[in-house]
């Protein structure tokens, strides 16, 4: 697949009209936290329907299919949020709905697709990845909506950009949980076009953190990866057609240790009643930390699909 370049505004504009009637404007709320470094405002992809921001660039990129090609159904490979907004407008679309997920994929998020019509096709890591590098699947039939790197599903991703700025016109930074790319950069080609001046970063954990190593390098790179609870962010590498778009439009990456995140999930259900998953709170525990800066910040809660275990576990005080 050829480089990706940053969406066009207009783009992101039809996508925000496209996917309204399906998705939730979802609010955008201060963090009760007084002694913070920054005003620390919350935007609450959790409250999808889903429980992830996924719902909006599956929406786009499904809707714009023509019907008669969406016969077959749809699939794409996901450790769980994409596989849910496929899966929802697969059942919203009448078509049959297939995911591929990776072995370490969190069963709350399995059983949601379950619940949803989905069909799942578990397998290794390294396979699942070939499936997000290759777009193919000799197991699954119907269109493939890639997660990250479909412009279309981007778009839809923008849309969060377009919100927050109606919200929070002075905002000074806003702080994104990276996966592959899609999510940071669809609200950064948004907000770069509106505000360029605005600070955006992504954020990572420790333990599979190949934006830093690739920005601080000036290339794509590999790292080692460790799977833990924060299941929505983090891998071995990055995808190649991304890095252009991620290397202009982003300012860098904070990387984050797996017990600040799992406070900042605690610090969220405590004081503001908010259930994020690992990657939702890892945008807020980079706020936190100082490294956004002072102003105005804005935290991606991006999804809130935990394993019930994992969050009874962070509340009791413990890292999983």
């Amino acid at each position: 697949m050829q480089n990706i370049q940053a969406i066009p505004l207009e783009q992101i504009r039809c996508a925000q009209q496209r996917i309204g009637p399906f998705v939730l404007r979802t609010p955008l709320v201060r963090l009760s936290v007084d002694d913070a470094p920054a005003q620390i405002f919350l935007k609450l992809e959790n409250l999808q329907p889903i429980g992830s921001f996924k719902l909006r660039g599956a929406a786009n990129a499904m809707q714009i299919v023509p019907s008669e090609q969406l016969a077959a159904g749809a699939f794409t490979a996901s450790a769980g949020n994409m596989a849910q907004g496929v899966a929802w407008n697969a059942r919203r679309l009448g078509i049959p709905c297939t995911v591929v997920v990776p072995d370490h994929a969190p069963e709350t998020k399995l059983t949601a697709v379950r619940r949803l019509g989905g069909a799942i096709i578990r397998v290794p890591f390294d396979e699942w990845w070939e499936i997000l590098i290759s777009r193919k699947c000799d197991k699954c039939k119907g269109v493939f909506v890639h997660p990250v790197s479909d412009p279309a599903v981007i778009a839809g991703n923008g849309t969060i950009g377009l919100e927050i700025l109606e919200d929070l016109p002075g905002v000074d930074a806003v702080v994104i949980p990276y996966g592959g790319g899609g999510l940071s950069s669809g609200i950064a080609s948004a907000i770069r076009s509106l505000k360029p001046e605005t600070r955006i970063y992504a954020c990572e954990v420790e333990t599979a953190c190949p934006l830093s190593v690739s920005l601080q390098a000036g290339e794509p790179r590999k790292v080692p990866y460790t799977a833990s609870f924060v299941d929505g962010i983090g891998g071995k590498s990055l995808l190649t057609e991304m890095w252009p778009m991620v290397r202009d439009l982003l300012d860098g990456s904070l990387v984050m240790s797996l017990a600040d995140v799992a406070a900042s999930v605690r610090l969220l259900a405590e004081r503001n009643r908010v259930v994020a998953e690992g990657a939702g709170a890892t945008s807020v525990a980079a706020a936190l930390s100082g490294k956004a800066g002072s102003g105005k910040v804005v935290c991606v809660v991006s999804g809130g699909n935990i394993d019930l275990a994992v969050l009874t576990r962070i509340l009791a005080g413990e890292v999983p």
